[in-house]
């Protein structure tokens, strides 16, 4: 187990040393029970929200959509 420690500390020496630096991220545990319910909940309540809709119609205007095939 000693060898595999020491390997990963030279490695993330190495990263450090070019200039890179470790980070965290926390994102919502989409396996979690009631995950995908509250997503749906979160939706719904945006369907006739007036503020969505305009950053929809923004960003569907903003989209660059050249080359892409539909």
């Amino acid at each position: 187990m000693k060898i595999v420690t020491e390997r990963l500390k030279r490695h993330k020496d190495k990263l450090r040393q070019s200039g890179l630096r470790p980070v965290q991220i926390w994102v919502p545990d989409t396996w979690r029970p009631g995950f995908a319910m509250e997503c749906r909940r979160q939706s719904e309540l945006l369907k006739s929200d007036a503020h969505e809709m305009e950053v929809l119609d923004f960003l569907e205007q903003a989209a660059d959509r050249e080359g892409w095939e539909a």
